[in-house]
């Protein structure tokens, strides 16, 4: 059984991370080394109150609550769709930011695409977006085989982000957070984790991700904490975000720590620092994320409310 504690950690590590970086979202890493992020602020790229977190943290919450009630790609599909026509868990209740790419499949779904055919599948559509909001997925853990999880993350993905790079960053970063779910610390979770999803990706069966192998080299060689940080990007390329979180996560000692240097590279700075925060939540526990933070955090209780719903969900799958 999934204790409530460890899902609220990853939940709220995902919107914390987020309102950190809403105010400063598209500012460069010179604007940011200049003037650090230190605290919650408000306001500034989208004019929002300290607190807001983004359609990240929505389409996750989204996600959590379609769990809730098991899986059903149509009903995450549609959750998806509420949150873009009615801000159905949008920070206040609004819309105020959403990728082309996720709003474009979430209308072909709308207009009657199967939810595994609605992602863009070019070269183009390896956006974040579906990277951001996969965290809820890891919840599974205790419920699915390994295999079987990866092939629901892949799926999941696909509902707005279908090519294979996309899915197969969703497949890594879940199978990162499933041991820290375990209790490994973040270097050895960060090893484990790429050890059993090569093992799906690489063996002779699948030729279709050995050919995307090449774009995850620098994850895949295990030292991604040693790239300098002049060679890591922050902008919205899925590969990019996926780099960008590990190098956080894995050189910091402290959730804030890790979200506050992920806000500071600049460029994506709310996705880096979702993508982030809900690692370092997960690892770092609710009690080690600054108290000052969560309470500005818009809809605190019905995270909280959420986050006990999914996790009696996923003990009674």
């Amino acid at each position: 059984m999934i204790a409530t504690v460890k899902v609220l950690s990853g939940l709220m590590g995902v919107c914390v991370g987020d309102a950190l970086g809403v105010p400063v979202e598209f500012t460069s890493r010179a604007e940011r080394q200049k003037s650090p992020i230190t605290s919650m602020l408000g306001y500034g790229t989208w004019n929002q109150p300290p607190g807001t977190w983004s359609d990240d943290s929505s389409l996750t919450l989204c996600l959590a609550e379609s769990l809730c009630h098991g899986f059903s790609l149509d009903a995450i599909a549609n959750s998806f769709y509420r949150w873009y026509g009615e801000g159905y868990w949008g920070a206040h209740n609004r819309v105020f930011d959403i990728g082309g790419t996720t709003r474009q499949a979430i209308m072909d779904w709308h207009h009657g695409a199967l939810p595994l055919k609605a992602g863009g599948t070019s070269e183009s559509s390896n956006g974040n977006g579906s990277l951001m909001r996969i965290l809820p997925m890891a919840y599974f853990y205790q419920t699915l085989s390994f295999r079987e999880l990866i092939e629901r993350v892949h799926q999941v993905s696909c509902i707005t982000h279908g090519h294979l790079r996309s899915q197969m960053a969703c497949g890594i970063y879940i199978s990162i957070a499933v041991e820290l779910l375990a209790g490994l610390k973040p270097h050895a979770a960060y090893l484990q984790g790429l050890d059993k999803i090569q093992a799906i990706y690489f063996n002779h069966f699948n030729s279709e991700y050995a050919l995307e192998k090449p774009h995850f080299d620098r994850v895949f060689s295990g030292k991604i904490a040693h790239i300098p940080i002049e060679e890591i990007n922050s902008g919205g390329y899925v590969i990019d975000t996926l780099e960008a979180s590990l190098w956080c996560l894995l050189n910091s000692s402290s959730y804030a720590q890790a979200v506050l240097t992920a806000v500071n590279l600049g460029g994506d700075t709310d996705t880096t620092a979702v993508v982030t925060g809900g690692l370092a939540g997960i690892y770092y526990g609710l009690e080690n994320i600054p108290s000052e933070w969560l309470e500005q955090i818009a809809r605190k209780q019905d995270i909280i409310d959420l986050a006990n719903r999914l996790a009696q969900a996923m003990s009674m799958a």
